[in-house]
């Protein structure tokens, strides 16, 4: 049965509204013929070769099933109950499928209105008489960049005749309320209501080999490798998992195999005459390859055209007939591929491979970053490149080496890699802050693309140490050593000085506030990093040097030195909500509100001055001094604590349920602290053994190490009130711009970036103000897909290359332990606690906290939790510096952790092995 070429006269001709031909269809007819259709369309307009055949459109399903929807009752009731309500939670999973069935048996009762019926008899004689087809679903809601649908919409091959082919259109009607489908439809948010489907009626290939292709790794991530699947017969048998198919790996470039691994094969489904088809059992002599070289070069060459053409990767299925003609049946995006990080400033990169590392995750930041959010990362990581005279020709669109991907924030590493101080400086820098990352860099080393270019430390010398002395770096590092006292008053000004010349004007108009916000991230955040960095600096440097000095001490050893820190913001904080906790356990009214009403609820009453008095006052104090705070509070775009309290209320109401004094998190923090003075004490004995002077020495350094220690959570800390004052400035920009019906609401500016914020202004003097609301729109649609995306690569290379995905996955001991890095020691056996955004969380007092990573946000948590297991981190990432001074165990960088670890499950922390066990 080989394809032939379109019939003459086009049957849309007669029936505009209910068909239209394959090669008539484009992009831009979405809702008429859904997206497998459209894109078989397209596939045609590039010359690409395509079964001919017809769409029956999703005007012919809308009349079918109800237009008026009182023609079929069961199916309207149905979309009622679906529809996504504000606020509801998801539909129960057994409510769902019973209300899918009941769309299901109202479809397929309905008759088929007379006129769809003629005009799909007329389409398909048009093709010949009694000619097989496939008939496929084509949903307005598939294909789509965010989520492909594969396989959740019915397939009917080798259908012969008028009326197999109606019954298969019924009932591919009725697939679009598929358990699956629908239950995918309800997770992504989709209005029931909105979505149709069309069919895509289609000359059969009757092949001799079939299968499925994507035009990149969907498994590394890697652009430019065809992956391809075949079997013999038809695809379906691939497509169903029915076969082991044979695999190749194909250099789409060059047309190379770069791997083949040929399948069993057992099985292949084949046509049956006049309909049908069969499952067979592969004969004997059917050992061989389904594909030569040839064959799949020409496959990955078709795929490679595909992709171009839609400019996106895609994932095909095609047909080989029996006389070698290549065919594709269908073509889809890859929506499982994270994006390639994109250079957003000065494109001089040099040629070849580049490497890209999440800053995000760097940060503890899994969720993606608001638009606002990343343009002010831009201009701070402008001022760090123009502070290091790096040339910055646009500081608006970043520094040469920034990068964004998947609306998160990437660093090409390249040319520190390729040089022998970055080798040696970057891992080091990440064996503390993500160790994850830091072996993947290592992992690096080795590949050719990145050997070792530079060999001296100069030109990096000649861009730091001039930063150094401008910022005064070696002046603090000398006065934290031999005046520590004076070190930190000196400190104490500066971080009064710097909040106090945040603020813009009072009267300052949008531009003026525009401006100050710019202004703030040119010229004042960065200054953060070098006036405060040198002490915490010296304070582990201080660490490092009474290791050396005592023979070579043990990190198990020197890490109780690090518990019950003084001087740590975000420990402070965490205690100063602890006791706002314990003033209000003491006031009845108080202790009722938290425990008997909604977080949510009681933020709302509290914006309104409707809470007990003493509640109010605390929780009023506490926001003065801290409500510029948040979970991911980099991004400017997230809501403050003083903006919506909702979080810092929950957590006060898990406080109020610890009742056993000893572990009341104020007693654990000053036991910590105690613990640290004994070990240090310990510490210093042993230096005295070797003689006096080593014990001064271990004592200074170690006194010093408690000191500035603490002080790694400021620069952070003190950046978060920049960017909450510019969070400010703007959102008195996007209230004049919400007011002047140009955005919806204020904190729509934050889907803009500067330059957009300031052509909207109504007295901008490019003339005519663009209407934005259809761009803010867009882009907060496309960031709430992106929040749900679970996996974030660490380290990317510019071919998409995901560098973890291409080691061994994480083994998992026999006795089923997991493995990480060592954070905090100490051995907790308790109940693990699976929480994935801390906003609304709930943790029982003693329970284990699984998290994917943390930032300052999350540690009020940390108070009552009995240990704290990260996927991502290293020893001195916030969760773990965190952990220390509270005395939790604590282990990091456990690949997968969320995923392998459940709710209730016992698990056993050991925080000195590294090491997470089931109990």
């Amino acid at each position: 049965m080989q394809p032939h070429a379109e019939p003459g006269g086009s049957p849309a001709a007669d029936t505009p509204g209910l068909v239209r031909d394959l090669s008539s269809l484009d992009s831009g007819m979405l809702d008429l013929a859904g997206g497998k259709a459209a894109n078989l369309g397209e596939l045609m307009s590039a010359g690409l070769p395509v079964p001919d055949g017809f769409c029956l459109t999703t005007e012919a399903y809308r009349r079918a099933t109800g237009a008026p929807a009182s023609l079929l009752p069961g199916l309207a009731y149905v979309q009622a109950a679906l529809k996504p309500a504000p606020g509801a939670g998801p539909v129960d999973p057994s409510a769902l499928a019973d209300l899918a069935a009941d769309a299901r048996s109202a479809i397929l009762a309905a008759p088929i209105p007379a006129d769809v019926a003629a005009a799909v008899e007329q389409a398909y004689l048009g093709l010949g008489n009694d000619v097989p087809v496939a008939v496929r679903s084509s949903a307005t809601a598939e294909d789509l960049p965010f989520a492909s649908f594969a396989g959740q919409q019915d397939t009917y091959l080798n259908v012969v005749g008028v009326a197999p082919v109606l019954e298969a259109v019924r009932k591919c009607w009725a697939s679009l309320w598929t358990d699956r489908a629908t239950t995918y439809r309800a997770g992504l948010g989709i209005d029931p209501a909105g979505v149709a489907l069309a069919v895509v009626v289609q000359r059969m290939v009757e092949p001799e080999t079939a299968g499925v292709m994507f035009t990149a790794n969907p498994l590394t991530g890697r652009r430019g490798h065809a992956v391809i699947d075949a079997s013999p017969g038809l695809g379906e048998a691939v497509v169903s998992g029915a076969v082991n198919p044979d695999h190749y790996v194909v250099d789409a470039l060059t047309g190379r195999v770069l791997e083949r691994n040929p399948g069993d094969k057992k099985v292949a489904v084949r046509a049956v005459p006049g309909g049908g088809t069969r499952t067979v059992e592969a004969p004997d002599d059917a050992a061989g390859e389904c594909l030569d070289d040839s064959q799949a070069a020409a496959l990955a060459r078709l795929g490679r055209q595909a992709e171009q053409y839609f400019g996106a990767p895609q994932d095909i299925e095609w047909a080989i007939d029996g006389s070698g003609t290549q065919w594709l049946t269908q073509s889809r995006p890859i929506t499982t591929l994270y994006p390639v990080p994109q250079r957003t400033g000065a494109q001089d990169s040099g040629t070849g491979t580049r490497v890209y590392l999440c800053f995000s995750l760097a940060q503890g930041l899994t969720r993606p970053i608001t638009p606002m959010g990343r343009a002010v990362f831009r201009l701070i990581a402008s001022s760090v490149a123009q502070a290091a005279r790096f040339r910055v020709p646009d500081p608006r669109r970043g520094p040469s080496p920034y990068a964004e991907a998947g609306q998160r924030l990437y660093f090409d590493l390249t040319t520190p890699l390729r040089s022998t101080v970055g080798r040696w400086i970057l891992p080091r820098v990440f064996d503390i802050m993500e160790a994850r990352s830091a072996t993947l860099l290592r992992q690096l080393f080795d590949e050719p693309a990145f050997s070792v270019t530079r060999r001296t430390p100069l030109a990096l010398l000649r861009h730091v140490v001039p930063a150094a002395v401008r910022a005064r770096a070696p002046e603090s590092l000398l006065r934290g050593m031999f005046r520590p006292a004076a070190a930190l008053r000196r400190l104490d000004r500066f971080t009064r000085d710097f909040e106090a010349a945040l603020e813009a004007p009072p009267a300052a108009g949008p531009a003026a506030r525009l401006e100050h916000a710019e202004m703030l991230l040119r010229t004042r955040l960065f200054t953060i990093v070098p006036a405060i960095l040198p002490l915490p600096a010296l304070g582990f440097a201080m660490l490092a040097v009474s290791g050396k000095v005592l023979g070579g001490a043990r990190w198990d050893e020197l890490e109780p030195v690090l518990r019950g820190l003084p001087n740590n913001v975000t420990t402070e904080m965490d205690l100063e909500l602890w006791r706002l906790a314990v003033a209000i356990r003491d006031d009845a009214e108080s202790c009722t509100a938290l425990t008997t009403q909604d977080p949510s609820r009681l933020a709302r009453e509290f914006q309104a001055g409707r809470v007990p008095a003493r509640l109010e006052a605390g929780l009023t104090r506490f926001l003065d001094r801290y409500g510029h705070r948040a979970v991911a509070e980099i991004d400017v775009g997230m809501p403050r604590w003083s903006d919506d309290p909702s979080h810092i209320i929950g957590v006060l109401a898990n406080y109020l349920r610890l009742e056993v004094p000893d572990l009341a998190p104020d007693v654990q923090f000053s036991k910590a602290a105690e613990d640290a003075d004994a070990q240090v004490a310990r510490l210093v004995a042993r230096a005295g053994a070797r003689s006096p002077l080593h014990a001064v020495v271990v004592r200074a350094a170690l006194r010093r190490a408690r000191l500035f220690a603490g002080l790694r959570e400021l620069p952070k800390y003190q950046l978060v009130v920049g960017l909450a004052e510019v969070r400010r400035q703007l959102l008195h920009v996007g209230k004049e711009l919400a007011d002047a019906g140009i955005l919806e609401q204020p904190d729509d500016i934050f889907f803009l970036d500067f330059h957009e914020a300031h052509q909207a202004l109504p007295d901008h003097p490019g003339g005519a103000v663009p209407d934005l609301r259809e761009l803010v729109a867009e882009r907060r649609a496309a960031y709430e897909w992106e929040v749900g995306r679970r996996r974030i690569p660490r380290v990317l290379l510019s071919d998409g290359t995901e560098v973890e995905a291409l080691q061994p996955a994480a083994a998992t001991a026999s006795d089923g332990a997991l493995t990480g890095s060592p954070a905090s020691t100490g051995s907790v056996t308790a109940a693990a606690r699976v929480i994935l955004d801390p906003v609304g969380a709930h943790l029982e007092p003693g329970e284990i906290l699984v998290a994917p990573s943390t930032d300052p946000g999350w540690t009020p948590l940390f108070l009552t939790a009995g240990g704290l297991v990260m996927e991502m981190g290293g020893p001195n990432s916030h969760g773990a510096v965190v952990a220390r001074e509270y005395g939790i165990p604590a282990v990091v960088g456990v690949a997968d952790a969320t995923g392998r670890i459940t709710t209730g499950q016992r698990i056993t922390v050991d925080g000195g092995a590294g090491t997470v066990t089931p109990a």
